[in-house]
């Protein structure tokens, strides 16, 4: 059993940065794909970026450029960096563990463990 916590959400402008992290327990993640998801009030939970076991990743277009995700396997932790930010960023973004395939994907059935979410909100 995969236990995931996010943090690192909060409200910045248009424009802004902000860093959050996913450390995980109960299970490393070496041996899972990884991966960011999000979810806008009202809408359905997208993929944004994910990283697989040999440290590939895949990112999303609408966050291309913008978005990096990265992981420390010693410390068993998932990044995301968000830069440039925009309002349509808005969402609730939830960290997730797939333990089945090598390679990542941003198929949000694909994905075994969630954590609870934080909080990203981008202001204009």
């Amino acid at each position: 059993q995969v236990q995931l916590v996010e943090s690192g959400g909060g409200s910045v402008q248009t424009g802004g940065s902000l860093s959050l992290s996913c450390v995980a327990s109960g299970a490393t993640i070496r041996n899972y794909r990884m991966a960011w998801f999000r979810q806008a009030p009202g809408k359905e939970r997208e993929g944004v970026a994910c990283i697989d076991r040999y440290g590939g990743t895949s990112v999303a277009d609408s966050v291309k450029g913008r978005f990096t995700i990265s992981k420390d396997n010693a410390d068993n932790t998932l990044s995301l960096q968000m830069d440039s930010l925009k309002p349509e960023d808005t969402a609730m973004y939830y960290c997730a563990a797939g333990f089945a395939g090598a390679l990542c994907n941003l198929m949000k059935y694909s994905y075994d463990y969630w954590g609870q979410g934080t909080l990203v909100t981008v202001s204009s």
